[in-house]
């Protein structure tokens, strides 16, 4: 890596321990989104090195829509005990008992259960006032006109037009009793930024990431992992074959698309980046739907 670009790199870094915290002194609960993909593991390394030798000052919220691949809830479990971090699980079990699925209710309806009622219900529930995401704003138009402390009313919903100025680093995180902010530490790093600092910092990443030849069902250009109990979800003419690739982006399994990839460790990662002028959002079933990304925001999607 260029001396230039290891530059750019602390900079991002120390911008993001300074907005932890920030957090941090200024908020009486806050919690951590970890969602166990790689964003979330440069977030949740930021976190830890803000801290550093003390434990974290904050517990990690994962919002479970049991639809998760099993390597992403054995990457959890396994690092969350490594590190001792205070791990909490939350999921809509009423949606969930109810069978909530992509398949018969619809990405979208099922996504607004699982994903958004289940946060909401979550943050409500453990009374927090600050959430920590690890959104970017190089991955979709919404996000990238969205500031570092994002309010959110009594409800948990975003209004765009009614956002606070962020002029030279300063945060205001005052609000209102009910109102709450999420926090975006990592806005203004891209794909590309958050693959090298894994590298350079070797990060720990659920092995999705990395290449390998993995049982697939090609939908709507799209390559879909298949498990075994995803056989009662098939579509007519779709057969699973074995197919070299990897994970740019990671979510529910049933509606998370892979890349054809041979990439199989950071370096071979990182030059693929560099090359792809595609965002990596264009895997995520959830964001072709005719309900946009900022519409779901508003509604309480992280």
């Amino acid at each position: 890596m260029s001396e230039h670009k290891l530059t750019q790199l602390k900079a991002l870094e120390a911008e993001s321990i300074h907005i932890i915290r920030e957090v941090v002194a200024e908020f009486r609960n806050p919690v951590m989104l970890y969602s166990v993909g790689k964003d979330s593991s440069v977030l949740l390394h930021l976190a830890r090195k803000a801290f550093y030798p003390a434990p974290l000052p904050f517990s990690l919220l994962h919002v479970d829509t049991g639809f998760k691949f099993k390597e992403m809830y054995e990457f959890r479990d396994a690092f969350c005990k490594e590190i001792g971090a205070n791990l909490i699980v939350r999921r809509n079990e009423d949606a969930i008992a109810k069978g909530m699925n992509p398949k018969d209710f619809g990405v979208a309806r099922c996504c607004g259960a699982l994903k958004t009622q289940g946060l909401l219900d979550a943050l409500e529930e453990g009374e927090y006032d600050a959430a920590f995401g690890g959104a970017r704003r190089d991955e979709e138009r919404s996000r990238a006109k969205e500031r570092v402390f994002s309010m959110r009313d009594e409800f948990g919903q975003w209004d765009p037009k009614n956002q606070r100025p962020e002029l030279w680093s300063i945060y205001n995180g005052r609000i209102h009793d009910g109102e709450s902010v999420r926090v975006f530490p990592i806005s203004n790093w891209t794909e590309m930024d958050i693959w090298l600092y894994i590298r350079e910092e070797k990060i720990p990443i659920v092995p999705l990431y990395f290449a390998k030849e993995r049982l697939m069902v090609e939908r709507k250009h799209l390559l879909i992992p298949y498990y075994e109990e995803m056989k009662d979800q098939l579509l007519e003419g779709e057969e699973p074959k074995m197919v070299m690739s990897r994970f740019r982006t990671l979510g529910c399994s049933p509606c998370t698309g892979a890349i054809r990839s041979d990439a199989v460790n950071m370096d071979e990662i990182v030059i693929e980046a560099a090359a792809s002028r595609r965002s990596e959002r264009e895997t995520r079933i959830i964001d072709h739907g005719s309900n946009s990304m900022e519409d779901k925001k508003k509604e309480g999607y992280f």
